[in-house]
């Protein structure tokens, strides 16, 4: 599943990220924000018009706003299967 698909307060783990969906420097922002393999994220909030964009997504203890089209280019699983069992 996509970020951009995960239901409202469901916690997942970002499984895969296409960096070639996003600038260099977008890449770079996300990252330096936590948006990582293998990091714990939730969806929060989701924007009010048709588009419902930005989506406010928790990484960790901090929320960050993300576009729409930026979070379809992450791949999420509600498991924790990056984790070391």
């Amino acid at each position: 599943m996509q970020l951009d698909q995960l239901p409202l307060r469901k916690k997942a783990w970002i499984q895969d990220i296409d960096w070639a969906q996003m600038s260099e420097d977008e890449g770079k922002r996300l990252e330096a924000l936590g948006i990582e393999e293998g990091a714990q994220v939730e969806a929060l909030h989701r924007g009010v018009l048709f588009w419902q964009d930005p989506i406010a997504v928790k990484v960790g203890r901090m929320t960050i706003a993300i576009r729409k089209a930026h979070a379809s280019a992450i791949s999420v699983s509600e498991n924790d299967e990056s984790q070391p069992q």
